[in-house]
């Protein structure tokens, strides 16, 4: 592909992501993260987001369209109110990339564990704005997040962050807040722009140690009263060292839910009481530097299993944001572990449809921040299948976390690189693909005459294409793969590609 792309303007209406062409969105997509290396004797993380051309010509020609791109708080503003402009330098030459490809780009604001001095086993805040009241940093010993869960450090820096403690005389959500309009500057007119993601994964800090004590109370509680643990034999499975068979348990979505309905009201009162009026301060000051781009809500870390969504839509000054979507996150009890093959469709559906509850009472358009793994094997596959499915059935967008040098190569590709509708000329009636005959469909309703035609992502040459309009095929890279686009006129419409 040469030269730069034409890229148009996208917003949202109601429930849908539309162009400035009228047409109904659909992204398929990919997290880029650089959470930057800890190097001994260096002060602070070194960040190299080895992001290229050839990755982008690549991910263009696989059918991807949108890229989170993860930055980090201390990246961007290493001392107060000081920015590195070399780092935002190399995010920019990866948005020019993205544009040269025809890829959209959205900044997510990752953390993990809130932060920390560079040796900590977290990425997020710079050192300065970790007020952890004397409390120290400790390296992981189990698992990655165990922080969350009884790291002193990562609750204090949270509660503080969350109270709007001051540093040096400036509240910490005060920094927070002119480091995005910063970086919501250097943006706003960059014409592969989608959005704005504010904050991966808020955590309600101390009461998040709270919620994960009575999630464990919960999940003992249950497996000795419940008829359905009794039946199953579980406390002689996780004494004989199989928790699999354990967690097997929980793949009823009713029982699972009993037991995450634990942290139910802690993460009510987190969403309303705090988060709303966080993300609705920083949507505030990005709105001070430019109305471009969607602002993007998450879920609490907690509602990833599941337990409700209750912060309400982003307002400011009086009024609804109108540019705004929920990008909800959701994995499996055994992510990225040698258990994900035992991954359960029925729960992780549940944890989904919540998020689709939460969709309708927003009433905003959807993209999967994050979802799926990075384990060994084929075996998990299909529950890979069955979240694509999940997604199209909802006509959701999506990026996968997360891509790292060599996943292009590896046997999920064969999944993430599929069929999808790109830009459709009125509202998608639904689509799915059929893996089993090799068939894609797609139906719409066309609602006026457009100068532009629908869009599909051909991830391979079809052997045959039935519509009721003209259509060509335009070649996209050097796998096959194509953009068929249709010129169409009002009315109902089917699209069936058959390979």
């Amino acid at each position: 592909m040469k030269g730069k792309t034409a890229m148009l303007k996208i917003t949202t209406s109601d429930k849908k992501f539309v162009d400035s062409e009228g047409r109904q969105r659909i992204f398929n997509g990919m997290n880029l993260c650089d959470k930057g290396v800890y190097v001994p004797g260096n002060p602070r993380k070194v960040y190299t987001l080895d992001f290229y051309d050839e990755l982008m010509s690549k991910l263009h020609s696989m059918g991807f369209n949108l890229i989170r791109l993860g930055m980090t708080w201390d990246a961007i503003e290493p001392e107060p109110g000081k920015y590195d402009e070399e780092y935002l330098d190399k995010v920019e030459k990866v948005a020019d990339l993205c544009e040269k490809h025809g890829i959209y780009f959205y900044l997510d604001m990752h953390q993990d564990l809130y932060g920390g001095p560079a040796d900590a086993p977290a990425d997020g805040a710079p050192a300065w704005a970790c007020l952890t009241d004397g409390a120290k940093f400790k390296p992981t010993r189990f698992v990655w997040a165990e922080g969350y869960f009884w790291g002193k450090a990562v609750h204090n820096s949270f509660d503080n962050f969350w109270a709007n403690k001051e540093y040096r005389g400036v509240p910490l959500q005060t920094y927070f807040c002119n480091m995005w309009k910063h970086v919501a500057e250097r943006f706003k007119d960059h014409p592969a722009l989608f959005g704005f993601d504010i904050l991966n994964e808020p955590f309600p800090g101390s009461d998040g140690g709270k919620i994960f004590r009575k999630l464990i109370f919960s999940i003992a509680k249950t497996v000795l009263t419940d008829k359905r643990c009794k039946k199953t034999k579980m406390l002689k499975d996780l004494f004989s060292g199989e928790p699999a068979k354990v967690l097997s348990t929980f793949d009823d979505h009713t029982l699972f839910r009993k037991v995450t309905s634990a942290g139910d009201e802690l993460i009510r009162k987190f969403d309303t009481g705090v988060y709303s009026q966080f993300i609705n301060r920083t949507a505030k000051a990005i709105r001070e530097v430019t109305d471009n781009g969607v602002i993007i809500m998450e879920n609490s870390y907690y509602s990833n299993l599941g337990i409700p969504y209750c912060a309400p839509a982003v307002s400011y000054d009086g009024k609804r944001e109108e540019k705004l979507c929920f990008a909800p996150h959701a994995y499996d009890l055994m992510v990225d572990t040698p258990a994900y093959k035992y991954a359960s469709n029925e729960r992780v559906g549940s944890i989904f449809d919540e998020h689709r509850r939460s969709q309708e009472r927003l009433e905003v358009p959807v993209i999967v921040g994050e979802w799926g793994s990075q384990a060994e094997g084929t075996e998990w596959l299909p529950h890979i299948e069955f979240l694509l499915d999940k997604f199209d059935s909802n006509k959701w967008s999506q990026t996968y976390w997360c891509y790292y040098h060599g996943l292009l190569e590896t046997p999920i590709m064969d999944l993430l690189v599929r069929t999808a509708p790109v830009a459709v000329c009125g509202e998608i009636d639904g689509y799915s693909f059929d893996r089993e005959n090799d068939v894609f469909t797609l139906e719409y309703t066309q609602d006026k005459e457009y100068s532009v035609p629908t869009e599909i992502y051909l991830h391979k040459a079809a052997k045959s294409i039935e519509c009721d309009g003209e259509y060509t095929l335009e070649s996209v890279g050097e796998n096959g793969g194509a953009m068929l686009k249709i010129m169409s006129g009002e009315g109902k419409h089917k699209v069936k590609v058959i390979y």
